[in-house]
């Protein structure tokens, strides 16, 4: 790809490297009357992903295969609400006001979700699936915990193709040329004369990538029940996207000096921490039922002491969790 002179010279005038990722030549498709953005593709084959991966962690435990994607349906529509909600809330400057359109609000193909409100809406689509088929909640979130930071790892690309959420200027080597828009304005973010920023997006993605592995790995070394798996993947992710959070330059709402995502990421963190604590001294009381009941089906949760054979998709030998937990009577599910 050629580098537009404009970069050539702010660089040479400010002294930044040449060798940077360079910006994306386009950021969608045209087929017709159809219109395909890469920022939706990017999410899309973050969804094919988690799914896939989610049905074979499923199966592993004794579930019923194809319910993973039973759950995703509404779940991603929710999710897909909720995180355009988050961004358009917190971020209605954008949106709301003289000269601005809010029906750019519903203009989800231009970015904006934000995680903080996808993952909520999204758990929700997962609940009411699960409390009509009488799935344990708990089991579910064991099974999706290490999918959803590699979903994250796809989605973060589309921020590539759309040039925006990027970080400081930077010389680093693995900096991202950022290109003004079409009409020469600047996008949000950039500074005059500087054309290479910190590769956020690449930040998020590489950090999700590190978390999903770690989360499969301590799902097979300890025992992660009552939901405290899911508890690890969203401290794992507040901490990484704090200090990515710090790292950006895109205009933002802050408070006491720092940026409302990051007062969301410690406000998170410390509800899934308490979150981990107390679900960690109450695994009695939550469900391993992985079969749905209703007419015509039996309740298949553990005894006090089966197992629940988990098969690990890294290639790794099989192994056997104790579930340790009483019958399913005595249990809510959760």
């Amino acid at each position: 790809m050629t580098i537009p002179s404009t970069f050539d010279a702010g660089a040479a005038a400010t002294g930044r490297a040449l060798a940077a990722i360079p910006s994306p030549g386009v950021s969608s498709l045209s087929l017709g009357p159809l219109t395909i953005h890469f920022y939706a593709l990017c999410i899309l084959a973050g969804v094919i992903a988690a799914v896939i991966w989610s049905e074979r962690r499923w199966a592993a435990m004794g579930g019923e295969r194809g319910t993973i994607m039973d759950l995703a349906v509404p779940a991603v529509l929710l999710g897909l609400v909720g995180g355009r909600l988050y961004h358009v809330i917190t971020d209605y400057q954008l949106y709301f006001g003289p000269g601005r359109e809010p029906i750019r609000a519903l203009y989800i193909w231009e970015g904006g979700l934000g995680i903080w409100g996808a993952i909520p809406l999204g758990a929700l689509g997962v609940w009411l699936v699960a409390r009509r088929r009488g799935l344990s909640m708990s089991r579910l979130s064991f099974a999706i915990a290490p999918t959803l930071p590699l979903a994250q790892a796809f989605g973060r690309w589309g921020n590539y193709f759309n040039q925006e959420l990027f970080g400081a200027p930077t010389n680093l080597p693995w900096a991202v040329e950022i290109s003004p828009f079409p009409t020469g304005a600047l996008r949000p973010g950039m500074i005059p004369g500087e054309f290479t920023y910190h590769p956020t997006f690449l930040y998020e993605s590489l950090w999700c990538l590190a978390l999903a592995a770690v989360l499969a790995w301590a799902g097979r070394r300890f025992e992660m029940r009552g939901g405290r798996l899911f508890a690890l993947y969203v401290m794992g992710y507040c901490v990484g996207r704090f200090w990515i959070e710090y790292l950006r330059v895109d205009p933002a709402h802050t408070v006491l000096g720092l940026r409302l995502n990051n007062w969301t990421s410690i406000l998170v963190f410390l509800a899934a921490l308490a979150y981990f604590v107390w679900a960690g001294r109450r695994l009695d009381r939550f469900s391993d039922q992985v079969r749905p009941v209703g007419p015509g089906t039996e309740r298949t949760a553990a005894a006090p002491d089966a197992t629940v054979e988990q098969t690990v998709e890294t290639g790794q030998p099989t192994e056997r969790l104790d579930t340790g937990s009483p019958a399913s009577g005595d249990r809510d599910t959760a």
